[in-house]
């Protein structure tokens, strides 16, 4: 997958706006593989429902959105299948992490069906983000801060053409905030991804190509 389009978009919600003073709803957009984009928001404009259509959770929108070219309302079951399994890395901003699981099942999870990264890979990012010792500790046990970590490994643990981050640093301290965007760098050049993440102040601080406002 190269491109990521967008033609005349809007949510059901908001029907019979015509002008919603946003630089995606309404409009052509087009993101492409490799490149760097931050969607930046104000609460109740539609980032995480954008983040669902792009990820086949919902439909409820007007106009089309394309991936190379294809409606994704076209896209069958079978293929979202495949989509989200080789093509877009997706973090929800509610992170879906199971809590009566520990936090290096959680990880464990996605990479037992993608075997993207050795276990040791795993417990590096863990250490280097600050959770090292939560591997074997309940999700439902760790701060909403360490969950978004736990839930951000995971994200990565997957092939990609690009990775789309709903709010991923929204409970995090700066420190950490550089350190998932180096790691997001760092995934995204090894597999040529694009990136798009949203943002309703708190940007991830990786290298941007693009910045929209929503």
């Amino acid at each position: 997958m190269n491109t990521i389009t967008l033609h005349n978009a809007l949510p059901h919600v908001f029907a019979g706006r015509t002008d919603t003073g946003s630089e995606i709803w309404l409009r052509d957009v087009t993101f492409e593989r490799g490149k760097h984009y931050i969607i930046s928001a104000e609460s109740g404009t539609g980032k995480s429902s954008l983040c669902s259509y792009l990820y086949g959770y919902r439909t409820d929108y007007f106009g089309n959105m394309t991936f190379d070219g294809r409606d994704i309302q076209s896209l069958s079951v079978a293929e979202w299948c495949q989509i989200r399994t080789h093509h877009i890395a997706y973090l929800a901003q509610d992170m879906k992490l199971f809590p009566e699981l520990t936090a290096f099942e959680n990880i464990m999870l996605k990479n037992c069906i993608t075997n993207h990264k050795s276990e040791q890979e795993i417990l590096g990012m863990m250490q280097h983000l600050g959770i090292g010792d939560k591997v074997n500790s309940l999700v439902s046990k760790l701060s909403i801060g360490q969950q978004q970590r736990v839930a951000i490994i995971r994200t990565l643990c997957q092939p990609c053409d690009f990775i789309l981050l709903d709010e991923p640093v929204s409970h995090l301290d700066d420190t950490n905030n550089e350190i998932v965007a180096q790691m997001v760098t760092l995934e995204a050049q090894r597999q040529g991804a694009g990136v798009i993440a949203t943002s309703v102040g708190n940007n991830v601080k990786i290298r941007v190509d693009k910045n929209y406002k929503l």
